[in-house]
């Protein structure tokens, strides 16, 4: 049987995807952020890097990792960490926490979303309507905030509803329900004051740096029992511009000195959206000095010692991040909130490709037994499969995160091929006084038909649930387009040929 040019196109296109989706089988991790200023990032470490080794210890994949991670994070002192990537070696020493994060390296150039990933998803809205370019702003801010943060792999863009309203949409990997809702929910506003006079607050324009990763000058310092359980202190230096230090200056020359003799006898008093979270002695030696650098201190409790070190950690982290970063321009309202397991994700991915192949497989054999053909079923399975392929390929040249609404619509797509060729076969097997050729024709005219009307429906859906279905709508497109361009003219070419043989 000799190929038309029909097939010829579909296996070019079938090759070009294989290319575009490049199965890769290297070993390592990937690192997915680095924190900014941080040790690791001042000798060059970068991410996208895949780190080989740690300490000459070999990293095969995200195990492996953490086992050796937490075995030289364990140690009291500061931990020396010899890292090995692809690019180059890099030392630096590290604290309690690891500056970057990592992720397993990619086995194809297909993203995968948060559904299949795991971590955390948010759909929030400000407290007043937004012009685009605000909400551009609100964007940078808030992906600034989040970087700041350490938490890595975050999507943040801009969504609308039919109606108009104009959503952010925070997608992040590995984060946690609370860290996302912390982040968000609160505006971060950032006030120091002696008595009522502000003395500074957070932002670029009061704060110079904040040290976050050097165990010389932040870190949790003390833990001692209460009646309550444990109780854990952090310590940190802050850096003020000259005019936050010239104003600290002035509001602390005249403020009288206590009975110890070592303090004034005004505190500084830390607020965070107007609640109060810290207050500070402020030293003697302080008082009508222009300093640019100030210990800011504050504490985390829990049942016990570990809990109260974990909490103590993320009050620190919580407090440089709003003091880095100031607050946020408007109040966001969380109007939906998700969370999924990696697990959850990989076994769903991997159930629906189980019940997706069945499905396949007894279509197969139904055309089998309803047309007594076994090269129109295999037919059948080659253009359904090609589809497949098509999809995977294009998302990975766009780059397209697949996600659970993503893989509905290559479901949908299969379901809506299937239908298709079932039109091609009966259509070819009609007893009409007509050419195949002909019959070929008015099945493909039935088939784009549909195609128009699927395509009308699926538009609007593009936009609906503020881009939530968006996936589904990006790979249906994309297949049933595929389907109706290249697959099924190739699918109606091979039955034309094995009616006419």
């Amino acid at each position: 049987m000799k190929l038309g040019w029909k097939v010829w196109l579909l296996i070019a296109v079938l090759v070009l995807c294989l290319l575009s989706i490049s199965p890769s089988f290297q070993s390592g991790v990937k690192i997915t952020s680095v924190i900014k200023n941080s040790s690791f990032a001042q000798v060059g470490l970068m991410s996208g890097d895949i780190i080989k080794e740690i300490n000459g210890i070999q990293v095969k994949d995200k195990s492996d990792f953490y086992n050796i991670t937490q075995s030289i994070l364990s140690t009291s002192d500061l931990k020396r960490m010899d890292i090995t990537t692809k690019k180059g070696e890099y030392t630096a020493l590290v604290n309690d926490t690891l500056p970057f994060s990592v992720d397993d390296v990619p086995r194809t150039r297909i993203q995968t979303g948060l559904d299949l990933r795991g971590g955390a998803r948010a759909l929030v809205q400000a407290d007043q309507p937004l012009t685009q370019e605000q909400l551009d702003d609100l964007i940078q801010i808030s992906r600034n905030r989040f970087n700041v943060y350490g938490i890595s792999d975050i999507q943040i863009k801009g969504v609308s509803d039919l109606s108009g309203d104009k959503f952010m949409l925070i997608e992040v990997a590995g984060a946690t329900p609370t860290d996302l809702q912390q982040l968000i929910s609160q505006q971060g506003k950032f006030e120091a004051k002696i008595g009522n006079q502000t003395v500074f607050v957070g932002g670029q324009n009061d704060i110079a740096d904040v040290c976050r990763n050097d165990a010389t000058c932040a870190g949790v310092y003390d833990c001692q029992q209460t009646s309550e359980g444990y109780a854990c202190q952090f310590r940190f230096t802050l850096y003020l511009t000259q005019e936050a230090a010239k104003k600290h200056a002035a509001i602390t020359q005249n403020i009288s000195i206590d009975s110890t003799g070592k303090y004034l006898s005004e505190k500084l008093y830390l607020y965070v959206d107007n609640q109060e979270v810290e207050s500070l002695l402020v030293g003697v030696d302080l008082r009508g000095q222009v300093t640019t650098q100030i210990s800011i201190q504050g504490s985390g409790v829990g049942a016990n010692q570990e809990q109260a070190l974990t909490t103590a950690r993320a009050n620190m982290k919580n407090l440089q991040t709003i003091l880095i970063t100031g607050s946020l321009p408007y109040k966001l309202n969380i109007v939906k909130l998700d969370t999924i397991s990696p697990v959850l994700g990989s076994a769903f991915t991997r159930s629906i490709l189980i019940a997706g192949v069945a499905a396949l497989l007894v279509v197969s054999l139904i055309i089998f037994i309803r047309y007594r053909r076994w090269k129109a079923s295999f037919a059948l399975l080659f253009t359904s499969f090609s589809e497949i392929i098509i999809i995977l390929g294009v998302a990975s040249l766009i780059k397209w995160n697949l996600d659970l609404p993503s893989i509905a619509g290559i479901l949908a797509t299969i379901g809506t091929g299937v239908d298709s060729q079932i039109v091609i076969l009966d259509e070819a097997r009609r007893s009409l006084a007509i050419s195949m050729k002909e019959k070929i024709k008015r099945a493909l005219f039935i088939i784009f038909s549909s195609y128009a009307t699927a395509l009308a429906s699926l538009l609007p859906l593009y936009w609906a649930g503020a881009g939530l279905f968006k996936g589904f709508a990006i790979t249906t497109i994309i297949g049933i387009t595929a389907g109706v361009f290249i697959a099924r003219p190739a699918f109606a070419e091979l039955i034309r040929h094995f009616e006419e043989d």
